[in-house]
């Protein structure tokens, strides 16, 4: 990317907020203030303007474990640079609750990141759609039957379905880090999905090992 070229980062994290995921609900709600601030000193070490950044924030737990408050929690787009605190009081009401056994409803959450209302203006020179997702689970599958009746409706039906979705995403724009186990379905995206990146974690540690810095890091160098 050529230097001093400016451009939109719309960036969609969706967070396992499952009992055993506090340590990195921790890092995200102290980081939260400061996420715009950091992101855009280390692209600037890579000669990239942020001239926009938006930040969405989707919360899973497990729609057949859970309670419908519960299950499923999303922002709206919070532009950092003028709506920090906002973004900051969303994420500080996340708390690590639920989720019963593994597997949760990472898919779900997924399928509506990249139903998300990107950023399409002509006005930036360049677009970049980045979805993280962290958990230390495997996900259910879209194909399982017997929803429970507070499981949303505009959910692919199939794996199929959503890497369709993914599909028709703008090669160019879109990334996909997955800071995930080693297990279904993750890995399958890992190796067959267009520019998706898996930082492979511990199964049920609640990706103790990742600090923030880290993961910006790996933001950064997605886009």
């Amino acid at each position: 990317m050529s230097q001093g070229v400016k451009y939109a980062v719309d960036l969609v994290m969706c967070i396992d907020a499952t009992g055993s995921m506090g340590h990195m609900i921790d890092e995200v709600k102290s980081s939260a203030l400061k996420f715009y601030e950091k992101l855009e000193s280390i692209m600037g070490k890579k000669d990239k303007m942020i001239d926009q950044l938006r930040a969405k924030v989707i919360v899973f737990r497990d729609y057949w474990a859970d309670s419908p408050s519960l299950a499923m929690q999303s922002s709206e787009f919070f532009n950092l640079r003028t709506q920090s605190s906002d973004f900051a009081n969303f994420v500080s009401g996340i708390t690590a609750t639920g989720g019963g056994d593994e597997p949760e409803n990472g898919l779900e959450a997924l399928a509506l990141a990249l139903q998300s209302n990107w950023e399409k203006s002509q006005d930036f020179a360049k677009q970049r759609y980045v979805v993280v997702i962290y958990t230390d689970a495997s996900a259910h599958t879209l194909e399982k039957g017997s929803k429970p009746s507070h499981y949303p409706q505009d959910i692919p039906k199939s794996f199929d379905e959503l890497t369709d979705l993914w599909a028709d995403m703008s090669i160019p724009a879109k990334r996909l880090l997955l800071f995930a186990p080693d297990a279904s379905p993750w890995t399958v995206m890992a190796s067959s999905w267009e520019n998706t990146i898996h930082f492979a974690s511990k199964a049920g540690d609640g990706l103790q090992e990742l600090e923030m810095d880290e993961i910006l890091n790996a933001i950064a160098g997605s886009i």
